[in-house]
C-alpha cells in the first residue's frame, strides 16, 4: 500500500512538472507574440509620422538630425516626468529614479554611439526616398545581425534559420530590383544610408543585450541614459549642419508643426522601450527578422496609402518576406523548446544529484 502510494504522488508529481513546463513555455510564447506586436505598431507609426515631418509637401524640413535630436529630449523628459510621479506615487506606477550618474552613462555610451549612428541613417534614408523603398534601411540588417552575433556574442546560428534569412533576403532584393525598375533607377544616396542603417540595427540590439544587466535589466534605465548621452551628441551635428535649414524653416512658429513634433517624441519615447522589451524577450536576430517583416508589412501600407501600381514580382517579393519569417519563426521557437527543455532536464538532474548526497 505504502509503494501504490509513492506511486501515485510520483506520478502526480510528474504531471505536475509537465503542465508546470507547458504552461511556462505558453507564457513565453505569448510574451514574444506580445512584445512583437507592440513593436510593430510603434515602429509603423514613427516611421510615417517622420516620413511627414521630413518630407511631406506642407513640411518638408531638410533637417533629420533636429528631428530626431527632439525626440531624444521629450523621451528625456517623459522619463523625468514618470520617475517623480513614481516617487510621489508609487502605486500608481513603478519607474526608476532619473538622479544622474556618470558611471551608468559612461556604460551605456557604446550602446548611445551606436543608437545615434542608427536613427541618423534611419531619418536621412527616410528624407531621400519613400516609405514604399524604405525597405532598402531592413533589407541587410539580418545579414549583420548574423554576422556580429557570430563575432560580439559568440552565438551561432542552424542552417534551418540561416535558410529562411536567405528566403527574407531574396524577397527583398527582389523587392529592391523592382522597386528601381519602376522608377527608372534607385536612389544611390538613400541606398548607402539604408546599408549604414542596417548595420547599426544590428548593432544597436546586440548592445542593448551587453549593456541592460549593468542597468540592473532596467529597460527604462536605460532608454533614460541612451537618451541623455545622444542629446549632447546631436548638438554638434545640428550646429555645423542644420541650424540655417531650422533658422529659414517657414513653419518654426506653427503650433501644428510642433504637436507633429511632439507626438512623434512621445513614439520616440514608446519606442525605446518596446524596441529593449523585445530585445530581452527574444534576441538580437530574432528582433533583427521582426525589423524586416515590419519593413514588409509598412511598404504594403505605403503603397496602398498612396495608390502606387505594383507588379507581381514585387507583391510577391512581400510573399517572399511574409514565408520566411514565418518558417524562421517556428524554426526559433523550437530552437527555444529544445532549449527550454535541456535547461529543465539540467536542473531535474542537479536536483536529483543534490538529494542522493543529503541522503
Amino acid at each position: 500500500m505504502h509503494k501504490e502510494g509513492g506511486h501515485k504522488s510520483e506520478e502526480m508529481g510528474s504531471k505536475y512538472v509537465v503542465s508546470e513546463k507547458k504552461e511556462t513555455l505558453l507564457v513565453k510564447y505569448m510574451r514574444v507574440v506580445g512584445a512583437v506586436a507592440l513593436y510593430w505598431s510603434v515602429s509603423i507609426s514613427m516611421v510615417f509620422i517622420n516620413k511627414y515631418l521630413l518630407k511631406s509637401d506642407q513640411l518638408k524640413l531638410n533637417a533629420p538630425m533636429f528631428v530626431t535630436w527632439f525626440q531624444c529630449v521629450v523621451t528625456v523628459l517623459l522619463c523625468v516626468i514618470c520617475s517623480h510621479v513614481s516617487a510621489s506615487m508609487p502605486n500608481l506606477m513603478t519607474f526608476p529614479s532619473t538622479k544622474f550618474d556618470a558611471k551608468l552613462s559612461r556604460e551605456a555610451l557604446p550602446l548611445s554611439v551606436v543608437f545615434v549612428l542608427m536613427i541618423s541613417f534611419n531619418n536621412l534614408c527616410l528624407g531621400e526616398v519613400g516609405v514604399a523603398f524604405y525597405t532598402i534601411a531592413r533589407s541587410l540588417v539580418t545579414i549583420f545581425s548574423l554576422i556580429f552575433t557570430y563575432f560580439i556574442l559568440g552565438k551561432k546560428t542552424t542552417l534551418p534559420a540561416l535558410f529562411c534569412c536567405g528566403i527574407i533576403l531574396g524577397g527583398f532584393f527582389l523587392g529592391v530590383n523592382q522597386q528601381g525598375a519602376s522608377l527608372g533607377g534607385l536612389s544611390i544616396k538613400g541606398t548607402l544610408y539604408g546599408v549604414f542603417s542596417s548595420a547599426m540595427v544590428a548593432l544597436n540590439a546586440i548592445y542593448i543585450k551587453k549593456v541592460l544587466p549593468s542597468m540592473d535589466n532596467n529597460i527604462w534605465k536605460l532608454t533614460y541614459y541612451n537618451n541623455v548621452n545622444a542629446c549632447a551628441m546631436f548638438i554638434p551635428f545640428i550646429l555645423l549642419s542644420e541650424i540655417s535649414e531650422i533658422m529659414s524653416f517657414p513653419y518654426l512658429f506653427n503650433l501644428h508643426f510642433w504637436f507633429l513634433m511632439c507626438v512623434a517624441g512621445f513614439f520616440g519615447f514608446i519606442m525605446g522601450y518596446v524596441v529593449g522589451f523585445e530585445i530581452k524577450v527574444t534576441t538580437p536576430v530574432t528582433h533583427t527578422v521582426s525589423g524586416v517583416a515590419k519593413a514588409c508589412l509598412q511598404t504594403v501600407i505605403a503603397v496602398l496609402y498612396s495608390h502606387e501600381s505594383k507588379s507581381a514580382l514585387w507583391w510577391f517579393s512581400n510573399i517572399m518576406v511574409l514565408f520566411g519569417t514565418g518558417c524562421y519563426s517556428v524554426v526559433k521557437s523550437m530552437d527555444m523548446k529544445r532549449e527550454h527543455t535541456a535547461t529543465v532536464v539540467k536542473q531535474t538532474d542537479e536536483n536529483d544529484k543534490w538529494l542522493i548526497q543529503r541522503k
